[in-house]
């Protein structure tokens, strides 16, 4: 009880020591702000509902098909798009890789996919290197589909020279193109295309829900024309993890071995299968919410004169920033409590609406954003534009998605 020669209670002695120590550790900064995150709808955390699901879901070792809450979400998610049989998987890329190795399961094949694809772009060229397929890539048009009459041309001959074209890999909604939907007749007249030529045809369906609710259609519409589809539920649904590969009975047995081979093999994961249950069962319905802040947020942008390169169908923005760098413009954003990421052009950046995010925090970023531009102009960095007018060299790229894509690409 003696501090320094003096006679002192121990909680004084306390107080003294934390007074002297806390005097030079760094923990002394500020707390950050909290920050309105726009990076991506994979931020989103588990509702306080979702986590006492979780924490009381029965389990089982899901290798022997013995989890029931696995098992329930895998015949959920199969019947929501008429699909025979599922699969629940760890991610979407695991699920992608997945369809790509049982539909090209023999030497020699080839996968058609849009050059703006997350296939193509942001999954690590996980068929050709896991796989040995060769990937040819499709320009993407600026609505996200695939001129079909170049598909066709695509599509190899019968020479020994070529590679065997054996599936077309269609991505909706489509991420590097500001969350566009496909049109349920584009699709089928892809079928059409791929029946004719014997090809599979597989759907990088991680936000199909939000094209669903999008377009006022069942998701199985959206389904309908493909032989397998995956789908995400950590996205806009707000699940922790996972996705869930549709197909064939035949198609999601090979699946599973294919699964395994890859080390996605799971145990007592019904924990987060319940998660997606209750997702879907309460997250999905509130997508709506998400298209509509998407909207404010693009009508506040356009008021301090930021303009999208698509136009915005579901939660996500692709805003062009430009002269400024992305990188600046995510730096300066980020300093007045506002995340967004460099988007898929070199001019842009991505900013998308999800579940965690309200009115108020839109009209709070609209604000944050406005300082920045303005911060900008102050520099000269960005020119003074009228209000409500798009400026003329913006106005030529805006309408031309022609531009190859940047290092930074995303979930």
């Amino acid at each position: 009880n003696h501090f320094f020669g003096f006679s002192l209670a121990p909680s004084a002695v306390c107080a003294a020591l934390l007074s002297f120590v806390s005097s030079w550790l760094p923990f002394q900064e500020e707390p950050p702000m909290a920050a309105v995150d726009f990076r991506s709808d994979t931020v989103t955390l588990p509702s306080p509902a979702m986590r006492r699901v979780m924490a009381a879901a029965p389990v089982g070792d899901d290798m022997f098909g013995e989890d029931p809450s696995v098992n329930q979400l895998q015949v959920e998610v199969a019947r929501l798009l008429n699909k025979p049989a599922a699969m629940f998987v760890p991610s979407g890329t695991m699920s992608n890789l997945i369809a790509q190795l049982v539909h090209c399961d023999r030497r020699h094949s080839e996968i058609l996919a849009g050059d703006f694809s997350h296939t193509v772009l942001s999954e690590v060229g996980n068929a050709s290197q896991v796989g040995g397929i060769a990937v040819r890539e499709v320009p993407t048009l600026h609505d996200g589909t695939l001129d079909l009459d170049v598909v066709r041309g695509m599509i190899r001959s019968a020479d020994v020279h070529h590679p065997v074209t054996r599936l077309l890999v269609l991505e909706n909604t489509h991420n590097y193109k500001g969350g566009l939907v496909l049109p349920v007749e584009y699709l089928r007249q892809a079928r059409k295309l791929c029946d004719s030529h014997g090809l599979a045809m597989h759907c990088d369906g991680a936000r199909i829900w939000n094209a669903a609710v999008a377009l006022g259609v069942p998701p199985h519409v959206l389904a309908e024309p493909f032989d397998s589809i995956s789908v995400c539920l950590s996205k806009g649904l707000g699940a922790p993890m996972g996705s869930v590969l549709c197909g064939s009975v035949e198609f999601i047995e090979s699946a599973k071995k294919t699964r395994k081979m890859l080390g996605g093999g799971m145990r007592q994961v019904g924990i987060m299968a319940s998660a997606g249950l209750f997702a879907l069962e309460n997250m999905y319905d509130r997508l709506a919410e998400d298209h509509r802040h998407a909207q404010l947020l693009r009508a506040g942008l356009n008021k301090v004169g930021l303009w999208t390169t698509h136009d915005v169908q579901t939660n996500i923005l692709i805003v062009d920033v430009s002269p400024v760098s992305p990188a600046d413009f995510v730096k300066a954003c980020k300093q007045r409590g506002v995340l967004v990421l460099g988007g898929p052009l070199s001019h842009t950046v991505r900013m998308v609406t999800h579940y965690g995010i309200d009115e108020a925090d839109i009209q709070a970023a609209i604000a944050a954003v406005g300082e920045v531009v303005q911060e900008f102009r102050r520099s000269g960095v960005l020119p003074e534009a009228p209000e409500g007018t798009v400026p003329e060299p913006k106005r030529a790229r805006l309408a031309n998605g022609s531009a190859r894509a940047c290092g930074t690409v995303y979930g």
